[in-house]
């Protein structure tokens, strides 16, 4: 208890933290609950002084957001230029990073001001936030001040929300403010902070009603700020424990209120939960809740033991605790060291009675008390019929079976030595024959334990007195120097007896955790290696079957998530429960608030990405599940999901791959024939037009047939054609030749195109007046605009109108194509711009299904969209939007 050395591996794991610190730059961020309370104004007049000691620094960019004050600090201050990158027709200043970095390199322990550490960068940036820009300077060894609101920090996000009902989209992660060298809060009253939204002094007037209405209630106000000072507060708790453990501190901080409930396995423990839970939550701190499994307590548990301290520690846990298990020598040390190690400075037991026939055996809170005056004791009050009811803690239960085995081979062991000593009592010195006796409390230390080491050294006194000290066969001892010897004897024996059953206590407590880990570490081995599910389901019941003697049931869910059990299941689970476990997310079954009688464990297998199947685990007759194999069985539900997850992906990579290829060969196969077709399609049309010319002149009949002959090759020429073009889209062959065009000639151009296949149908074009130039290939998008209307000459009747209008919306260029026809397929209005789709493939209407997948292919190459829909009063519309872009001057 006394061994103040700081543990190796943690202090080598801090100067390594140590020298990667070293080569960054420090971060400070200057911490408010809101907007307006002050910090851009708070850095700018830290960073004048910062000038004043001829720091080298510069302001990378600053969000004044219209603000006088803020604007003269900055007028003082040397600036970066700001980067302008161009988007959607506009142009944007945005912060820029080279030059920052550049003004880190020529000068050392440069100082860079980044306003708004949660902004979006503008897509084209290198990276899409400023925080990660931040990052960038720090591991350039550049210092950089920022500023931030609490709303923004990943973990508070979800709470912000529901605070304010406002959704927060820019966040930072928490290890960016953890990480921070300094954090200064900049605190400003609700009551203020509203006065100076009302005079103006932070938003535009149009923008401070919306925001008074909205954000800036009071009500909000006092929750973020109380948010912000915990926030910074557990913050700066970290700090003092990376403190503590960085100059191995051995006491507890009592900087800060905080509760550590033991427990004992009855009602005593379940008490003192009930209790610290409401203790804590009247105080408003966390608590910790502690079961140590003491040589003692080891060697007198049983399964209903453990059972008991599983149940109180799964009530702790609901109860907000954090529940843990430890093993320790005695239990007093393990709270002490426990409450050390985590600067718990006030610790929860409960009082029982001292037991009259023990009188001199101190309580666990006395031996406490003299061992750790740095922490706090609360006795909970235990009722008198209630310590009665529970004899295993206030009467010494009778010795098992193995014990009383125990006991008499000490005895036997005792009595060999003595014998074997015998012999040599005239040879050697007494000195020498007392080391026999104490290798024996050893080894009876080692074999039997604690009770019967005591036991063995008692023994060993008493047979040497009799049979080696003058006079022998008597317990008179003719020198009364003999009594040092028997008492340091004694006390010798006894002290090799508790360390010996100490360490044997601790190795096999080691050794047990060994055991688990390579158990884990071989079915995480065994699990990176699968292939198919079937696998994963015969690795599971492996490691079940060796670590819990239990039997297992895998059920995996399917692409329609539907649990599918695994062919080599041994248990029999309720598959309502698996169900339910399932459909909730949650473990169900023994052990848990969901039918705890069944006798299966129904865990859930959650991913990353999804829950991937349930586990049922049916225990053997002598296992129990307490804390150290519940939390094994969560690390094999969770090894299981990853692997099953694993597995996932990769047949759906593997999938994509082949379809990948398969459209590959494809394209090579449609451009290889298209070629291959085209020369005779087109030697057959000029034969025909050769003949038509021919003289004498062919008859009406023969002129009839070399007609249709004509026209058929031109229709396959087209199909062909459309093939080709595929081919090339999908390929990534084609170049688009964009030129500013105004979209009627595109249109008259397409119509003129079709002029024949529309026939007689009614024609009507409304573009808008303010209808801007676009920036297009105008010969691929004629060839959309005549693929849609040519769909409309084959579907609608041949009178019926046809509608093209086009129009501005939201800095987009749309153009809708209406027809008067029967519509799109209900469902399919989607499904029809894939390749060789057809609406109706009963349908007698030439075709194979190209000309709207050629459509869809064009405009995802304009970076614009193609949708068709079924209108309301009957007949399709197809939508073409492009994107805007400022023409030329």
């Amino acid at each position: 208890m006394n061994d103040k050395r700081p543990n190796p591996d943690l202090l080598l794991k801090q100067v390594n933290a140590d020298e990667d610190q070293a080569k960054r730059g420090r971060l400070k961020i200057f911490f408010g609950a809101s907007a307006g309370v002050g910090k851009t104004y708070a850095m700018l007049t830290a960073a004048h002084e910062a000038l004043k000691q001829h720091t080298p620094l510069v302001v990378g960019i600053i969000e004044t957001h219209g603000r006088k004050e803020t604007a003269r600090l900055v007028k003082n201050l040397p600036c970066l230029g700001l980067k302008k990158i161009a988007y959607r027709g506009r142009i944007l200043d945005e912060f820029d990073l080279d030059a920052a970095l550049e003004f880190g390199k020529s000068h050392p322990d440069a100082l860079i001001l980044v306003d708004e550490l949660a902004h979006s960068n503008v897509p084209g940036s290198r990276h899409p936030k400023r925080w990660q820009d931040v990052e960038e300077l720090l591991r350039a060894g550049i210092n950089v001040w920022t500023t931030m609101n609490v709303q923004h920090l990943e973990s508070l996000n979800d709470i912000v929300s529901r605070i304010t009902g406002i959704p927060v989209r820019e966040t930072v992660p928490d290890r960016i403010f953890d990480q921070a060298e300094e954090v200064t809060v900049i605190d400003l009253p609700p009551d203020e902070l509203i006065l100076r939204l009302k005079q103006g002094k932070m938003y535009l007037p149009e923008q401070t009603l919306l925001a008074s209405k909205n954000f800036f209630r009071k009500g909000n106000l006092l929750a973020l700020r109380e948010l912000t000072l915990r926030r910074t507060a557990d913050r700066i708790d970290g700090e003092i424990q990376a403190y503590r453990l960085r100059n191995a501190s051995t006491t507890v901080w009592p900087h800060r209120e905080s509760l550590l409930a033991c427990i004992t396995p009855d009602e005593i423990g379940e008490k003192v939960i009930r209790s610290s839970a409401r203790l804590a939550s009247q105080l408003d701190v966390p608590w910790h809740a502690i079961y140590v499994e003491s040589p003692s307590i080891l060697h007198e548990n049983d399964n209903e033991t453990r059972e008991k301290a599983t149940k109180l520690l799964k009530l702790a846990s609901d109860l907000g605790a954090t529940a843990v298990t430890q093993s320790a020598s005695n239990v007093a040390s393990g709270l002490i060291h426990y409450a050390r190690d985590h600067n718990l400075s006030r610790l929860v037991l409960g009082r029982a009675p001292r037991k009259w026939y023990w009188p001199w055996k101190k309580s666990t809170a006395q031996k406490i008390e003299m061992r750790a005056d740095d922490l706090d004791i609360l006795q909970v009050s235990v009722p008198q019929q209630a310590v009665f009811r529970l004899p295993s803690l206030c009467v010494p239960s009778l010795p098992t079976k193995s014990e009383w085995r125990g006991y008499l081979a000490t005895l036997i062991i005792c009595a060999i030595t003595t014998l074997f000593a015998i012999p040599f009592r005239e040879t050697l010195e007494l000195t020498n024959i007392v080391m026999f006796f104490l290798l024996a409390v050893a080894c009876i230390a080692v074999r039997y334990g604690r009770g019967a080491a005591v036991l063995a050294a008692f023994v060993s006194v008493f047979l040497f007195d009799i049979f080696f000290v003058p006079p022998r066969f008597s317990i008179a001892v003719s020198d009364a120097q003999f009594a040092i010897t028997f008492s340091v004897m004694l006390v010798v024996a006894l002290i090799i007896g508790q360390l010996t059953a100490s360490l044997k206590m601790q190795s096999n407590a080691a050794i047990e955790r060994e055991r688990r880990v390579r158990s884990l570490y071989e079915m995480s081995r065994d699990l990176s290696a699968v292939l198919m599910i079937e696998q994963i389901a015969d690795i599971a019941a492996r490691f079940l079957h060796t670590e819990f003697d239990a039997k297992q049931a895998l059920f995996v869910a399917d692409e329609n998530d539907q649990l599918q059990k695994m062919p080599n299941a041994t248990a029999n689970p309720n598959i309502a429960l698996v169900q339910w476990a399932y459909e909730h997310g949650l473990p169900a079954g023994l052990g848990t608030d969901t039918l705890p009688t069944s006798p299966c464990l129904v865990l859930p297998l959650k991913a990353t990405m999804r829950l991937r199947g349930i586990l049922a685990v049916e225990p053997g007759e002598n296992a129990v599940l307490g804390p150290e194999q519940r939390r094994l069985l969560d690390i094999c539900a969770s090894l299981l999901a990853i692997s099953i997850e694993r597995i996932h992906y990769l047949e759906v990579a593997q999938k994509t791959i082949v379809q990948v290829e398969s459209e590959r060969l494809r394209n090579s196969l449609l451009s290889a024939i298209s070629h291959d077709l085209r020369t005779p399609l087109t030697a057959l049309v000029g034969l025909a037009d050769t003949l038509l010319m021919t003289k004498p002149h062919v008859s009406a009949e023969q002129k009839e047939l070399l007609d249709a002959i004509r026209q058929s090759a031109l229709r396959m020429n087209d199909l062909v054609s459309n093939l080709l073009d595929m081919a090339k889209l999908e390929s990534g062959t084609v170049q688009l030749n964009r030129q500013w065009q105004p979209l009627e000639e595109v249109i008259g151009s397409a119509l003129s195109s079709c002029a024949s296949l529309l026939g007689k149908r009614p024609i009507s074009v409304h573009l808008a007046n303010d209808l801007p130039l676009a920036h297009i290939d105008a010969v691929l998008i004629e060839r959309v605009l005549v693929n849609i209307l040519e769909n409309a000459s084959k579907y609608t009747p041949e009178n019926s109108s046809i509608e093209i209008s086009g129009y501005n919306k939201e800095n987009r260029i749309v153009l809708t194509i209406d027809d008067h026809g029967p519509g799109l397929p209900a469902g399919q209005e989607h499904t029809i711009f894939e390749k060789f789709e057809r609406g109706d493939k009963e349908n007698a209407t030439p075709g194979i299904g190209l000309g709207l997948a050629i459509s869809k292919a064009i405009m995802k190459a304009h970076d614009g969209t193609i949708v068709g829909e079924s209108r309301s009063d009957g007949g399709a519309r197809f939508t073409l939007t492009f994107p805007f872009l400022p023409p030329p001057p």
